[in-house]
């Protein structure tokens, strides 16, 4: 970039000129923030004020452009200039918004809005404008693993956009569990009942494309690289280059075996796959395994699942209580009784309600009960919740909805758990961890990555693939989850699943060969880089990266693989000897827009709170705290942070050296209900955090000075509580002792 140029553009709308004396932010910018150029304006994001900031860049030289108004989440499309870095300094969420409309607080609002246009200035100086690496050019081709429904439509899908696709699926024929079905529930009109199973008619488009090349009896030995370049290599040698992947290898039924009280040993207490399958064979007949004639057939709902019992599945799976309203469907049209025994019926879905409907009005008997034993004859034994009786009825067939068990392959994570407790000498947690490893199913992906060969599980084993914040993203940036492996979904949920997967994968693909980010981050050209000479091989960037976007080269220095980067920075908040960072984001941004902070001194009685906010949850919140007026201390100075997992502690260090007298870190959830838009950054956050303890005993500051908040998008109330509670603290406790 050319010699810097800064541009400072004050707004004085929204009320801001009725709240601030807009002359003086104008001259702080220049005066304090070494602007160049600093101009105010009646309403900069219209189309005058736009021009008059694009008119300064293409013919004034302007190539740092600081917008001083509202925050930086809005008016992203206004102020979208190229070939300039840009920084926000938000004076009518963050400032006028929060403080109260008098005279007695005038001259604090004053000062807060002057420090964000220091800090925001300060942030330009720090900032360089980052391009695209260039690692690789546009792959127009996805692999697909797992031919099952889910699998196939994304094939389909893909295929469609124009890309091409490997699909590969282990078996000898396409279809998965789908294509052992009689019939399906309707996706539509769910009073029709049950509708024929066209499951034959998406293998026939998939095998007869030409875009999709089928795999047949294949697994995966290697996957190797990143986004826009993964290169993958078949069991039988065959090897090719994606741009991105979509796992979608289904489920298996729960082991109905473990069910010992439902008498699994029977030939005729069957689970719902198998009934199907056997439904399917006689072609809609309802034969027992001797293959007579069955004439009553119960169902009985949750069996092993929605139980915290030993061994059980503590979830619904979501398709049971309408596959149990199919199946009864099939018993009353060959004539025979069916009875549905559950504590609670879920009908999912917009067809849902009128399918069930649908089983009553074909006389399917639905008893609210709790079976508790089933004998080896088909009695049932169930108390009746309704007439509060233990009764028994006697089947010719008995179906235990079992739920659905994915098939997401082994925990990567348990073998550096190994090595990590055999580093520690913990041999019993060593053995106890060779117990769990012997016991898990075979790899899927074998993906080459130093965090272990498949996608991280969930408790449950399902991918971890956050189906609010981010569904389909799973921890391995360009491979995306989709189907019953990232949760549990009947065939309605699982097509949608495909096809919202497919299209991540494809915007990956996109994203990569542009050098831009394709999530959280969506769009953002900077990647992380290093200084060789000041590395210490401390590998704790390996360790901590969330997504495997870190490896080590032979003589131990980190090696950055930009396109798996989700640009969270919490190699940046890692790293002991700060020589992480990136172009628009660093050690440097934010620590001068620290030290560029006004701290009055210690007799002036104005206390100076450092908040640093995660740009995904607290940020957005502390914008809507404004919006719905929430007032707040004036002492308190937010900068936002892309996760808390960026924080570095000499921000801390320096901030409590410069005077300020607390430090407010806002995050997302941690732990196994995480929010965390970049998975572990929060809960590192907290673990540095933890031992800051010992730089506030050295500098001798009371440990209340700093808080570690995990906070959600929606605490619009507490987090403004929260920055009052730290100035009361404040108030109590005295100023630092280390006031200029």
């Amino acid at each position: 970039m050319a010699d810097m140029k800064i541009g400072a553009y004050i707004c004085k709308g929204c009320g801001i000129e009725e709240r601030l004396d807009v002359k003086q932010l104008v001259t702080t910018a220049k005066r304090d923030g070494k602007a160049a150029v600093s101009k105010d304006h009646e309403f900069l994001c219209n189309a005058d004020g736009v021009k008059m900031i694009q008119n300064d860049i293409d013919n004034d030289g302007v190539n740092r452009v600081v917008i001083v108004g509202c925050s930086r989440r809005a008016k992203t499309e206004a102020f979208n200039f190229e070939g300039v870095t840009l920084s926000r300094a938000n004076i009518r969420e963050g400032v006028i918004w929060v403080r109260p409309d008098n005279e007695e607080s005038q001259e604090t609002t004053q000062e807060m809005a002057d420090d964000y246009v220091r800090m925001a200035c300060a942030e330009a100086k720090a900032m360089k404008l980052p391009e695209s690496s260039g690692e690789q050019p546009l792959t127009r081709r996805i692999m697909v693993v797992g031919g099952g429904i889910t699998g196939l439509t994304a094939a389909i899908e893909a295929a469609n956009t124009g890309y091409e696709v490997d699909l590969i699926e282990k078996s000898g024929a396409l279809g998965g569990a789908v294509a052992g079905f009689y019939k399906r529930v309707p996706g539509k009109n769910g009073l029709q009942g049950p509708v024929d199973n066209d499951i034959a008619k998406l293998i026939a488009a998939v095998e007869g494309s030409s875009q999709i090349k089928v795999h047949l009896n294949s697994s995966i030995a290697t996957t190797d690289g990143a986004p826009g370049r993964f290169s993958v290599t078949l069991e039988d040698g065959a090897a090719f280059t994606v741009g991105a992947i979509v796992q979608a290898t289904g489920f298996k039924s729960y082991d109905m075996s473990l069910l010992t009280e439902f008498s699994p040993e029977a030939p005729d207490v069957i689970d719902q796959l198998t009934f199907e399958q056997r439904v399917k064979a006689a072609n809609g007949a309802i034969k027992k395994a001797d293959g007579s004639d069955a004439q009553n057939v119960v169902f009985v709902q949750c069996a092993g699942q929605r139980s915290e019992k030993p061994g059980h599945l503590s979830y619904c799976s979501g398709h049971c209580c309408n596959t149990s309203v199919k199946q009864a469907h099939y018993v009353k049209a060959a004539g025979g009784d069916a009875t549905v025994i559950f504590t609670d019926l879920r009908t999912p879905g917009a067809t849902g309600e009128d399918f069930y409907r649908s089983g009553q009005e074909a006389g399917v008997t639905f008893s609210k009960g709790c079976v508790s034993s089933v004998s080896a004859k088909g009695e049932v034994n169930y108390k009746d919740l309704i007439l509060n009786e233990e009764i028994t009825v006697n089947a010719d067939i008995v179906v235990l909805a079992t739920g659905m068990v994915p098939n997401s392959g082994p925990n990567p994570y348990l073998v550096l758990d190994r090595a990590q407790a055999k580093e520690d000498g913990k041999t019993e947690l060593v053995a106890t961890l060779d117990a769990e490893i012997a016991i898990q199913p075979a790899s899927i992906l074998n993906l080459q990555y130093r965090q272990g060969s498949d996608l991280p599980i969930l408790r449950d084993g399902f991918n971890d693939s956050h189906f609010i914040c981010f569904p389909y993203e799973t921890r391995r940036t360009g491979i995306y989850a989709a189907g019953p492996i990232r949760r549990p979904m009947d065939i309605v949920q699982a097509v949608e699943d495909a096809t919202g997967a497919t299209l991540k994968a494809i915007q990956a693909c996109e994203n990569a060969a542009l050098g831009r980010a394709a999530h959280p981050r969506s769009g953002d050209l900077s990647f992380p880089t290093f200084r060789k000479e000041g590395c210490t091989q401390c590998k704790r960037c390996t360790v901590e990266c969330p997504f495997g976007a870190i490896n080590e080269d032979d003589k131990g220095y980190p090696q950055y693989n930009e396109a798996r980067c989700r640009r969270c920075g919490t190699c940046m908040g890692a790293c002991p000897v700060r020589v992480i960072s990136f172009e628009n984001y660093s050690v440097e941004t934010v620590g001068q827009q620290i030290k560029n902070v006004s701290i009055p001194e210690e007799f002036e009685e104005k206390p100076r709170i450092l908040m640093l906010a995660c740009e995904n949850d607290a940020y957005p919140a502390l914008d809507m705290a404004g919006m719905t007026h929430q007032e707040y201390s004036s002492f308190v100075r937010i900068i936002p942070v892309r996760c808390l997992g960026s924080v570095n502690t000499i921000w801390i260090t320096d901030a409590l050296n410069s005077g300020f007298d607390g430090i407010i870190l806002a995050g997302c959830q941690k732990g196994d209900n995480y929010q965390c838009h970049f998975v572990k950054g929060s809960e590192m956050a907290h673990y540095r955090m933890s031992k800051i303890d010992d730089t506030l005993k050295q500098l001798n500051l009371e440990k209340e000075r700093v808080a570690t908040l995990e906070v959600a998008i929606t605490d619009i109330q507490r987090l403004p509580a929260e920055i009052n509670k730290m100035a009361d603290t404040i108030k109590e406790i005295g100023m630092s002792p280390f006031k200029f």
